[in-house]
């Protein structure tokens, strides 16, 4: 587990590393680790998926306005372990998505990540590993 946990500060990518962020559904990064996905290939305006060397989970509503609920999150982060899983050749270090801007904290968001514990290529926070693995 210790192996597959997320650097804190993620200030380089190493080869096929994706950075995996929260991101809003509108699309627009311009703030906190969306703001840094920008320069790792985010696309303005695309909400989910791989972007460049990036994968946006959306944790926020289009307006930026709402957090999107747990419920609302969830097919999203479920969507990307599935990808996760198709492309084993790639690693995903998933940042403490909505924990940061959306103002939710790591035991609400952890669980969704719990499928991930399993899948060799998806790297988890330090804080999402201790959730998961607690079955918190």
């Amino acid at each position: 587990m210790i192996e597959r946990t997320t650097p804190e500060n993620i200030s380089s990518l190493g080869e096929n590393q994706i950075f995996v962020f929260g991101s809003n559904l509108s699309g627009r990064h311009g703030k906190g680790a969306a703001k840094t996905a920008l320069g790792w290939g985010a696309k303005w305006g695309q909400a989910k998926g791989l972007q460049g060397r990036t994968y946006g989970i959306p944790t926020k509503d289009a307006s930026i306005r709402r957090t999107l609920t747990i419920e609302e999150i969830k097919p999203f982060v479920d969507e990307f372990i599935e990808f996760a899983k198709a492309n084993e050749n790639l690693i995903f270090l998933v940042t403490e998505i909505g924990c940061g801007l959306a103002e939710l904290k790591p035991k609400e968001v952890a669980p969704l990540f719990k499928e991930a514990v399993n899948v060799f290529n998806i790297h988890l926070p330090s804080r999402f590993w201790h959730k998961c693995s607690n079955g918190a």
